[in-house]
């Protein structure tokens, strides 16, 4: 026993240099996932414990940051020896750690390799390798302003923002005087209306450390009853005027050319028109506001200026080419000819598109006055009405009397009464994706026929630690269920051993509904949402009102007195985000494995995300 001990003793001594010669290096793999390599050669005569072994086995730490986040577990790689019948480490050592890194520019991945070395049966002191790697994520600020560039075309597209077309429409068809410089203008108002506020916010947080950014003022334009009920007024409004019931039109001195004051007062239109838009539009543009104001946050000054001007002039460029083109249909009949007959078509999208305002507010408060079927009821009949309008069955004020159907018009009716049979199954339970981020989700609908009604995959486990937190289990998109309480669900899958599936989300988010209908509903999803995950969805806009044991205050002294301010405090505290929707993963102590991951409609990189 001496005698090994003395060999053992002998053989460190001589041994020249560290017992492992560590090296590590980060590697993308691809978007924002990245893997942290870290290879050791073990000197001669020297073994370790692998990552396996509960007592001296080798351990891998990587510090997380508000932009680097662990994706799963470490793993390891190499050609295992034997010692006495024991499973030890010799030669090449590969330790491997997959990583989420989110935003541009530089950042580091910092971490610790600990180890014991051992040479027969002498085992040495733990030595530490600390590393700190040097990541520069792919993307310059040319591709962040092309990326926003595209993202403000595709806005056009949104549920919240394509009624305001017809608004800006009727409003530059109207002018007498002007109209191209007020076209021109209002392009450079939807610009500034964009650019200025968020500027002064970054300033602001630059100045003062951040803590003047918050969510609760976005949150309450596009989720607090009193707007939202403006914006269903006013298209309303828009509709019955669309509809022949009166004519929308300026002050007279508001088109005279030579009057400087009627000038002004011109431009002030032009510009609460503009103000309209940007408001209205806030719920579909808040997901990528909500990302600039974030980088605001990491550090970044200019960058989320210049990408918030490049998204604010791409999305006002074809609301100013809508505003130019009026000038070009006011040489046409108007009224009795056919351009009546799009401000009547006009008017009902009006009145089925300005539902959504009303069931924004519905949904957040909770009033159950517009559920589904409802929702789904007035749109049927809206369209049917147009359908036959569009026949020549049903007749308005300034219309004149249809002749003969033509081969554009029929291909509408067509188009038309196809959308209607579309939407009857949905009377009925039926998804309709196409339309998840106009309607009300499904579970407010009260009638679901048994071969749509989807199925319960799962029921939360209530571990007998959170049976005393009542009111949290909640029911979700496709028969899923889950917490609205994080406690309460890091305490279930801590009992039931398995991960938290975090949706951060809202009741008036479109993009959250659209992600539950297209991605949530695909079978390799919700296999993996059913069985491996407990859900928590916070909503950050519910305006339900908590007990008094349930109010937050904020650093700064703000109490929270309703869950949508309370949930919006927490998921920016901890997860760093103000938008949604966001989805991330813990595991059942609470750590961040994965996230945040965004609005994606690509179904193979989400299970990719749920697979850890």
């Amino acid at each position: 026993m001496m005698t090994s001990l003395l060999t053992a003793l002998l053989a460190l001594l001589l041994q020249l240099g560290p017992s492992v010669v560590w090296k590590a290096a980060v590697n993308h793999l691809e978007d924002d996932r990245y893997e942290l390599v870290v290879t050791g050669n073990i000197a001669r005569n020297y073994y370790v414990h692998p990552m396996s072994d509960p007592n001296v086995g080798t351990l891998l730490e990587v510090s997380t940051t508000d932009r680097v986040f662990l994706a799963g577990k470490p793993t390891e790689e190499y050609t295992p020896s034997d010692y006495k019948g024991e499973e030890v480490v010799t030669g090449t050592y590969v330790l491997r750690q997959q990583l989420q890194i989110n935003g541009s520019g530089k950042t580091t991945v910092d971490g610790t390799v600990t180890w014991s070395a051992c040479s027969g049966d002498f085992c040495g002191m733990p030595e530490d390798y600390a590393f700190s790697e040097s990541v520069e994520k792919a993307g310059s600020l040319w591709s962040l302003i092309l990326e926003a560039i595209l993202w403000g075309f595709a806005m056009l597209l949104t549920p919240c923002v394509f009624p305001m077309v017809p608004m800006t429409v009727s409003f530059f068809v109207k002018q007498e005087s002007g109209g191209r410089f007020k076209a021109l203008m209002y392009g450079i108002f939807i610009v500034l209306l964009y650019t200025v506020p968020i500027s002064v916010i970054i300033g602001l947080t630059w100045l003062l450390g951040g803590e003047t950014v918050t969510a609760d003022i976005f949150n309450w334009l596009s989720t607090h009853w009193l707007p939202n009920i403006l914006f269903f007024v006013i298209f309303m409004v828009f509709a019955a005027s669309f509809f022949g019931a009166f004519e929308i039109t300026l002050p007279s001195g508001w088109t005279t050319k030579a009057d400087s004051k009627s000038t002004k007062n011109g431009l002030l239109g032009v510009f609460f028109l503009a103000l309209t838009l940007v408001l209205v539009s806030f719920s579909c543009t808040g997901p990528i506001v909500g990302t600039v104001l974030i980088k605001s946050t990491q550090g970044e000054f200019w960058t989320p200026m210049v990408t918030m001007l490049a998204f604010s002039v791409a999305f006002a460029l074809p609301f100013a080419l809508l505003a130019f083109f009026p000038s070009v249909l006011k040489k046409l009949p108007k009224s009795g000819g056919w351009l009546n007959s799009v401000k009547v078509v006009l008017g009902f999208i009006e009145v089925a598109l300005g539902l959504k305002f009303l069931s924004v507010a519905d949904q957040t408060y909770h009033w159950h006055l517009l559920d589904r079927e409802v929702y789904l009821a007035i749109w049927i009949v809206c369209f049917t009405l147009l359908g036959l309008y569009l026949m020549g069955k049903i007749r308005f004020k300034h219309d004149s009397p249809l002749e003969y159907i033509g081969v554009g018009r029929l291909a509408l009716i067509i188009i038309d009464f196809a959308f209607v049979v579309y939407m009857l199954p949905g009377m009925w339970g039926a998804p309709l994706k196409a339309l998840s981020g106009y309607l009300p989700p499904l579970e407010t609908q009260d009638f679901v026929l048994g071969t749509y009604a989807p199925p319960v995959h799962s029921s939360p486990v209530i571990p007998s630690e959170a049976k005393n937190l009542t009111g949290s289990e909640v029911s979700l998109p496709h028969g899923l269920v889950g917490y609205s309480d994080l406690d309460d669900g890091i305490a279930a899958a801590k009992a039931s051993g398995k991960k938290v599936f975090v949706d951060i989300t809202g009741h008036g988010c479109v993009n959250c509904r659209e992600m539950e209908a297209r991605v949530w509903s695909a079978p390799q999803v919700l296999s993996r949402l059913a069985n491996d995950f407990v859900i928590v969805s916070l909503y950050v806009d519910d305006k339900t009102k908590l007990p008094e044991d349930k109010w937050v205050t904020t650093d700064a002294g703000k109490v929270l007195k309703d869950v949508g301010r309370v949930n919006s405090n927490l998921v920016l505290n901890r997860f760093g985000v103000n938008s949604q929707p966001n989805y991330f993963i813990l595991d059942g102590d609470g750590e961040i494995l994965r996230g945040p991951r965004g609005y994606n409609l690509n179904i193979e990189e989400f299970v990719n995300f749920l697979t850890l």
